[in-house]
């Protein structure tokens, strides 16, 4: 997550037409698993797994994920400093979880990238809370495909919960000329909301950010209520192909993006710039920074840490009649 208006938020979508029986053959998949059945994930029609990790290991697989290690706060005043210590992520019953904790905790200032000298490195500043975050990059990327996460989300306010991909090269530029894909991501879970149904913040969004290198970026973001129990696990997920992006909660889709909608500035000639590119995928937990702090109750509340995301499966598919541009369908909204 970075900044938001010049910050980072997302993507996401299920299925394709042709893939409507595996559509519903999810959603009642995840329906089960929320009461307690095994968890069971049917793949769709003409899509193939490509990557995923299941969390039935010991410990974090390092050939699949590096953690992020900074106090710099994404350019949105973040309160947290991300850490690679097992208090902040482990495995735990199959899941991988990532814990943010309400504790001083001393870091770099600066994220890794900017961090290419040595007064660049000495810099530190300290937090009021620690958290975890995951990456993939220089693991695996992808272009075009389902990203598909099964996860449970903390709650309170001041959390920032994301599963998010930014592009494994820069190849139009500086954040966000090269794009920014936000599959998932929530404030303030459980929190009053007069607007929200119930009084209850359960809001998702999903956004896309792209245009010129900062200042000159803009996004597009959509949201949609979170059905059923935040205690529950749900399963986010982004279709994506050359055409569009769809995002979808437990196989409903919400929202449908496509090149019309966004644009990359310095390749007016490539209209699914800069989404055209290979992107990997981040998991983390925020705790504060504008986004959370400006809504709700305002702040970030001290109570109930730690916070907590669980994750039960990352799924990665590619469409099997290409492996590239073909989308499985044209289910969207």
């Amino acid at each position: 997550m970075g900044l938001f208006l010049a910050k980072k938020h997302v993507c996401l979508w299920a299925l394709a037409v042709g893939c409507v029986a595996a559509s519903i053959a999810i959603t009642v998949g995840n329906q089960a698993m929320a009461q307690g059945a095994p968890a069971q994930d049917v793949a769709p029609a003409k899509w193939s797994l490509v990557w995923s990790d299941e969390f039935d290991g010991a410990a974090i697989d390092p050939t699949k994920w590096s953690h992020v290690v900074d106090c710099w706060g994404g350019g949105n005043n973040e309160k947290q400093c991300y850490t690679e210590r097992p208090d902040n992520s482990f495995i735990r019953d199959g899941k991988l979880v990532i814990q943010a904790r309400k504790e001083r905790r001393r870091g770099y200032a600066l994220p890794l990238e900017q961090r290419t000298n040595k007064a660049a490195r000495e810099q530190q500043v300290t937090l009021p809370y620690s958290s975890a975050k995951l990456s993939t990059k220089g693991k695996a990327d992808w272009r075009y495909g389902r990203i598909s996460v099964r996860a449970r989300l903390p709650q309170g306010q001041g959390t920032w919960p994301a599963i998010w991909m930014l592009p494994a090269g820069e190849v139009y530029g500086p954040w966000a000329a090269s794009g920014e894909i936000d599959i998932m991501e929530a404030v303030n879970l459980g929190e009053p909301c007069a607007n929200c149904p119930g009084g209850v913040e359960n809001t998702i969004l999903g956004t896309l950010h792209y245009g010129g290198a900062w200042p000159k970026n803009t996004f597009l973001s959509k949201t949609t209520p979170l059905e059923g129990s935040l205690d529950d696990f749900h399963t986010f997920t982004l279709d994506w192909d050359a055409t569009k992006m769809v995002w979808s909660i437990d196989g409903v889709p919400y929202a449908t993006q496509t090149p019309a909608t966004w644009h990359a500035l310095q390749s007016p000639s490539r209209p699914s710039a800069p989404f055209d590119q290979p992107f990997y995928l981040i998991l983390n937990v925020a705790i504060g920074g504008n986004l959370p702090e400006g809504r709700n109750l305002r702040g970030v509340s001290p109570k109930n840490f730690p916070k907590t995301m669980e994750i039960d499966w990352v799924r990665v598919y590619k469409c099997e009649r290409s492996h590239d541009t073909a989308s499985c369908g044209e289910r969207g909204l």
